[in-house]
């Protein structure tokens, strides 16, 4: 079971998150077996990217997460 995950999500700020592009809510979270394939993944998309010009700044956001986190989440939101 893939317990360990990275979600993306737009800075709030960025104009593609204005509701008639891809909307405030966007997000996709992808997962991994284990945290250290995670950790792998998520260092090397905070890395940055080689199609970005020197001096742009990505706005998308990459957080850790963790399946037993996002369950209990989902849950209260549910209940």
């Amino acid at each position: 079971m893939k317990r360990y995950g990275i979600r993306t999500r737009m800075d709030p700020s960025d104009p593609m998150s204005a509701p008639h592009l891809i909307g405030p809510d966007f997000q996709v979270d992808r997962w991994f077996e284990d945290r250290d394939e995670r950790d792998r993944a998520l260092a090397e998309l905070r890395s940055g990217r080689p199609y970005y010009r020197s001096g742009d700044t990505p706005s998308v956001i990459y957080e850790a997460i963790e399946e037993d986190a996002v369950n209990s989440v989902n849950h209260k939101s549910s209940s």
